[in-house]
């Protein structure tokens, strides 16, 4: 579905066209077209590969919606796929941005559920002067869009962390804390697997062999990658952090049943002293001086609840019970 084909010159916004149009722009200096699409089919994506001379391999890598976040030169054209993350019910949702630009052109192709980018346009044309850059100017602030929209979500990880941190050392919340362990465990390496193979791709805008579509705008990409470098360094801390708590966590599971195993031990002793001098008193041999005695069954059980007592005072005072 497209949702934007508008026309630019000199940084300036001409007016919506049609995609019958687009060629009418195309190799005309100081002019691109900027078209947006949303979850297009296969014939829409075709004509546009016509259009803007696609290559193949770089379309069927937008419409799969599974590629790792990279960059790709088809010789003058760049080809940029992204990964959207976002925090919503706290539950991550990721989302692919596609981006094919080359001289006089950019075409972005979002797939999956997830915000979109209006607010891209509206900035880009309210700064004619940076807009002049062209297609370079636009990959910018997609990136850096998509890349602030990972600070939330970096924010809300580090918040559930803290929240986990709280309740490790509360007793009967340990399976509930080791789920949500490993939940946040599991969505930040989301955030990481998308955040770190676009700050590779971005390092290749800004140093080393620039590609000349980039070659004016490379202070921008810099910036964007300086966001990404913090990003992953607090998604790495984040992880860090988690792993630890997992294992106290495990620690504090292994000392909670510690103190129960110390205490059925406690209390089998004191019960197999009372079995003993029960199983003593109860074999009935003829020769037992206390079955004749008149006090021997009192003084039986009060020997053994003595012992038993004795027993159960030495294990409460080391702790056991």
């Amino acid at each position: 579905m497209i949702i934007n084909c508008v026309a630019y010159e000199k940084g300036r916004r001409l007016r919506d066209i049609q995609t019958d149009e687009i060629s009418d722009y195309l190799g005309q200096p100081d002019r691109f077209v900027w078209v947006a699409l949303h979850e297009p089919g296969e014939q829409e994506m075709a004509r546009f590969q016509d259009v803007f001379g696609l290559h193949e391999l770089a379309v069927e890598d937008a419409l799969n919606g599974r590629q790792r976040a990279k960059l790709e030169e088809y010789g003058e054209a760049l080809f940029v796929i992204m990964h959207m993350v976002t925090m919503h019910d706290d539950q991550l949702e990721t989302g692919q941005v596609a981006v094919f630009a080359g001289p006089g052109y950019v075409l972005s192709v979002r797939l999956h559920p997830g915000q979109g980018f209006s607010e891209v346009r509206q900035r880009c044309e309210h700064e004619p002067k940076l807009l002049r850059h062209g297609p370079a100017f636009v990959i910018y602030a997609l990136m850096d869009t998509i890349v602030d929209r990972y600070f939330p979500v970096v924010e809300a990880l580090q918040a559930e962390l803290e929240s986990i941190e709280d309740q490790i050392f509360i007793r009967g919340t340990a399976r509930r804390s080791l789920e949500r362990l490993y939940q946040l465990k599991r969505q930040t390496m989301k955030l990481k697997h998308a955040a770190m193979p676009l700050g590779e791709a971005v390092a290749h805008l800004f140093g080393g062999r620039v590609p000349a579509l980039c070659r004016k705008t490379r202070e921008y990409f810099r910036d964007v990658y300086d966001h990404l470098h913090r990003i992953e360094s607090a998604v790495d801390t984040i992880r860090e952090m988690t792993i630890t708590a997992i294992q106290v966590n495990l620690s504090m599971v292994a000392i909670d049943e510690g103190e129960v195993h110390k205490r059925l031990a406690a209390w089998a002793a004191i019960f197999a002293m009372a079995t003993i001098l029960a199983g003593i008193w109860g074999m009935n041999f003829t020769h037992m001086p206390e079955l004749d005695w008149r006090l021997g069954y009192p003084m039986a059980l009060l020997v053994m609840g003595s012992a038993c007592s004795t027993l159960y005072w030495r294990f409460h005072r080391a702790g056991w019970l």
